[in-house]
């Protein structure tokens, strides 16, 4: 049948494994140092793996596949967390499964009113593709970069995250967009203090973290960076 498969230039890879770690299906496997579609009927053509790529090595193709089963998907290799139960998943991308998140019993609302949280924002816009190279609000400024799902998987990311912050958002698999070449602009007219990148616990996430390795090297600015996972159930898995 006709459809999309992900296609591998060999002469680009690296042999790093990372699209390997990101294939939740088992599609690929390293070979001789080398990635390597091991099963088309593995392989959901979403492109989960594509983020992780250094080198640009993958890409989709619209081709003669065979038809993907995704009764083939190894289930031992998706983790179950504590309170979060996997409920008739609709593709093999975990970015996409889905899921029910136990919150226990709803307790409810109080009678008397609470204080408001502030919000934390301290720009606009906020979205990396739409945030000016030359925004005078990054100058000296100590950065957010975080995954769009980020902020409603986490509860107090204005508090926890972007307070002090100026706060990029994007989503690598959604954004048509060279995130790479837009934050090495950034980093290159600006002095910038430091760099937290937050980003969902999914494959393509990934993409996030890669875009800014490779401004952080482009740029050849030393800036004090790090990297927090915010899992499926709005926890931290990673920090």
């Amino acid at each position: 049948m006709l459809r999309k498969i992900v296609k591998i230039d060999e002469s680009k890879c690296d042999g790093c494994g990372l699209c390997v770690e990101a294939c939740r299906e088992g599609a690929l496997k390293l070979i001789d140092g080398k990635a390597k579609l091991v099963s088309e009927s593995y392989c959901d053509g979403l492109g989960a793996c594509l983020p992780d790529c250094p080198k640009n090595a993958i890409t989709i193709e619209e081709r003669e596949a065979a038809t993907f089963d995704e009764s083939l998907i190894n289930k031992d290799s998706i983790s179950d967390k504590p309170h979060v139960e996997p409920t008739n998943p609709v593709s093999g991308c975990p970015g996409t499964r889905a899921r029910v998140i136990d919150r226990g019993i709803e307790i409810a609302a109080a009678p008397t009113k609470t204080a408001r949280p502030d919000s934390q924002l301290r720009q606009w816009p906020c979205q990396i593709k739409l945030v000016p190279v030359n925004a005078p609000y990054l100058d000296n400024a100590s950065l957010l970069i975080a995954a769009d799902c980020t902020a409603y998987a986490y509860a107090n990311i204005h508090n926890d995250f972007m307070r002090n912050k100026i706060t990029l958002i994007g989503c690598p698999k959604l954004d048509d967009i060279n995130y790479a070449g837009k934050l090495t602009a950034i980093l290159m007219s600006h002095e910038i203090k430091s760099i937290t990148v937050l980003r969902m616990e999914v494959p393509c996430c990934g993409g996030i973290v890669h875009a800014v390795k490779q401004a952080l090297a482009e740029s050849g600015k030393i800036i004090p960076w790090q990297v927090v996972t915010i899992g499926t159930d709005g926890g931290i898995v990673e920090d």
